[in-house]
């Protein structure tokens, strides 16, 4: 087996050294469920304020509501103790940034495989796509009017966030 991991397994031999979240329940206890970005330029829960077993986080590609994002927010909401959602894209994205044939084309390059077959979802309106996110979550049958949906732009060169919706 290549030894490729051993800095990040030794990392986490320290952090289990010192694991105290043993025996937590799974609940977001602050009632939390967060759709985000996978850019690393975004820290979840510390732009909150929150700690671990606060909230559900869920990331994808721009931070869209996806297929399985959407089933991650029924689960946070029925089972899970979620309350409120935040949908958190954030500015300069890749996937708000160019054509779907230039991202695909990049993709390319790097790979040097061809790479029509993958999904891309290019986002050339922002906004217009976290309304529309915001909307669907808000009318999905299994999230349920009482729950409080809300779209925000995170602004990864000030820490920000605004709300969108």
């Amino acid at each position: 087996m290549s030894g490729g991991f051993d800095d990040l397994l030794a990392a986490n031999a320290e952090y289990a050294a010192d694991f105290h979240y043993s025996g937590f329940d799974g609940i977001a206890h602050a009632g939390i469920g967060l759709v985000t970005c996978m850019d690393s330029r975004i820290p979840p829960l510390e732009m909150l304020g929150l700690k671990a077993g606060d909230a559900k986080v869920l990331r994808s590609a721009g931070g869209r509501v996806t297929e399985m994002t959407m089933t991650g927010l029924v689960l946070g909401v029925q089972l899970l103790g979620v309350r409120r959602i935040m949908i958190v894209p954030h500015t300069r994205c890749a996937m708000a940034a160019m054509s779907e044939d230039a991202l695909r084309a990049k993709v390319e390059q790097a790979a040097g495989k061809p790479a029509g077959y993958l999904p891309i979802s290019v986002i050339p309106d922002q906004q217009e796509a976290l309304h529309r996110d915001v909307a669907a979550v808000r009318e999905h049958p299994l999230i349920g009017e009482d729950i409080l949906v809300g779209g925000f732009m995170y602004d990864v060169d000030t820490g920000k966030l605004t709300q969108i919706d």
